[in-house]
């Protein structure tokens, strides 16, 4: 048995990544002094992303319905349809659904008595799909609509006829799908034979300052980034991570709110038990601060805000105020303080070639949008790639999802399929590789991540810039508690063997196999 002091350190050198300054194209989702206006309706949004997306839909349905028998031709307008002629028409989807929040119903209700939970979904057999432009509003009716991805504020083409009712009868519908890829077509195969990896790392859901201490994981967290825990192996393949992307919810939701409040002596003496040092930290920010300053030493951070985190509630979430962090971010200038949501493009330093365009955000789009459609049989990984055949990344804002009230553009809409696609905040992990062909015949394909928060599952999400391979790394330990529903980890083994003695340590050791399975 080795003591401490006898096991030599590995030196090992860290992989490296560069990032590229965006190209004008890309959308940038700072809102600044020109375009940080409340006067305008947020109809102008819906305008202008029909004015955005429709000649690609146009595009898409006349090379798939272009050789139909019926010969069916595109109607401009949705209220120009004639009765029983095939046609198909373009324009924004609205969702009816008697579920979905009311203003107006909350005004009128009967504030004497409480309001209801609100409903964890949206859907309901009673919606109806309604069809609208400039022109006006009509109502779409098929049994084909039952198997498809719709939600409100996406654009579409659908063809069919006006009944005499008049309403649209669908039998066929037709996305944006898939935009051009960023940098070109890109080939995973020959990225699979040169030497040197280089692995971006991916976590979601910290909540530094929860009454549930997750310190130990946090820690363990650190340690493996800085190459301070594990064994040689562990070491080598922490070094391999070029970068820490933090995709939101660092801080627990109610964190600062708690210390700002001053409760009364009955409130503080019923959760004397709850606020107990042991598990509970009173400086949540000094406390994320010092996790961030330890791996800022080692790589690159990029830290988005989430829906819990102290920053706005609209989205696009402007990035946090960098003092905030102190050393952190005031002493390095890796340190990088993004939006929500927010596109990195970053290029290989072994093979500077390779570049990839990603596209991140912390989960409220895909959250909103899942209310939207039935479980089962829809799963948030099949909804997170028809975002990207819809090309927009969250259509239902601002109907169910706060937004600025944008009057020049719509920053949402996807004009360049990014290489890996990842959302934080997600219950469980899933991973799959969205394939497709442009019409000019290039290849276009896109790693699509759901990154569940770190504080229930102790998963670190880490992708290969080059292959876009999938790999997480689990921090549980035998005997600890989740933050969450303190179940026991039963996935993790000892590092040592059986004739030492038995520490609780994590296993660090990566997963072989690229997990390309679809999750809920």
């Amino acid at each position: 048995m080795k003591f401490p002091s006898e096991i030599k350190p590995v030196r090992a050198t860290r992989a490296a990544t560069t990032v590229l300054p965006l190209p004008e194209t890309t959308q940038n989702f700072l809102i600044r002094k020109g375009n940080k206006s409340y006067k305008h309706q947020y109809s102008n949004i819906y305008f202008l992303r029909l004015r955005s997306l429709r000649q690609s839909v146009e595009e898409a349905a006349l090379a798939k319905w272009k050789n139909l028998s019926g010969k069916p031709v595109m109607v401009p307008r949705v209220l120009d349809v004639i009765n029983s002629q095939l046609c198909y028409i373009i324009g924004t989807v609205y969702l009816h659904m008697p579920l979905k929040p009311n203003v107006m119903i909350d005004i009128a209700r009967d504030h004497s008595i409480p309001p209801p939970p609100p409903p964890t979904k949206f859907y309901s057999d009673n919606d109806s799909i309604m069809l609208e432009d400039e022109s006006g509003r009509i109502r779409l009716v098929g049994e084909v609509l039952k198997g498809k991805n719709i939600v409100t504020g996406i654009i579409i083409g659908v063809l069919g006829a006006e009944t005499a009712e008049g309403d649209f009868k669908v039998v066929d519908i037709c996305f944006p799908e898939l935009a051009p890829q960023a940098f070109g077509e890109i080939d995973l195969e020959d990225a699979m034979d040169t030497d040197g990896d280089e692995w971006i790392g991916f976590v979601s859901g910290l909540e530094v300052g929860k009454t549930t201490s997750i310190d130990a994981q946090l820690q363990m967290l650190t340690e493996y980034l800085t190459g301070e825990e594990g064994g040689e192996d562990d070491q080598l393949s922490a070094a391999k991570i070029s970068r820490l992307i933090i995709a939101g919810n660092s801080l627990a939701p109610g964190a600062l709110a708690e210390r700002i409040e001053t409760p009364s002596y009955a409130e503080r003496k019923a959760r004397k038990k709850e606020l107990d040092p042991k598990t509970f930290t009173p400086n949540p920010i000094y406390d994320l601060s010092a996790y961030l300053l330890d791996i800022a030493r080692v790589m690159p951070i990029h830290i988005l805000p989430g829906p819990g985190d102290p920053t706005g509630t609209m989205m696009p979430q402007q990035p946090f105020p960098r003092g905030i962090f102190g050393d952190a971010s005031t002493r390095f200038s890796t340190f990088h303080l993004e939006s929500n949501p927010a596109y990195i493009n970053i290029a290989s330093t072994s093979q500077p070639s390779c570049k990839r365009h990603i596209l991140v955000n912390s989960g409220q789009p895909l959250d909103d949008m899942f209310k939207y459609l039935p479980t089962p049989p829809v799963t948030r990984l099949s909804v997170l790639e028809s975002t990207l055949r819809w090309r927009h990344m969250a259509p239902t804002a601002p109907d169910t999802l706060w937004c600025h009230p944008y009057f020049v553009a719509d920053p949402f809409v996807i004009r360049e399929t990014p290489h890996l696609y990842v959302v934080g905040g997600q219950p469980e992990f899933g991973t799959n590789l969205i394939t497709d062909e442009t019409q000019i015949g290039r290849r276009i394909k896109s790693r699509i991540v759901l990154v569940p928060n770190f504080a229930k599952s102790g998963m670190l999400v880490v992708v290969n810039a080059k292959t876009l391979e999938v790999r997480c790394v689990n921090f549980a330990v035998d005997g600890m508690m989740t933050a969450e529903d303190d179940v026991i980890s039963e996935e993790t083994q000892p590092l040592y063997s059986q004739e030492e003695p038995k520490l609780a340590v994590p296993d660090f050791t990566m997963g072989s196999d690229t997990m390309d399975s679809q999750q809920d």
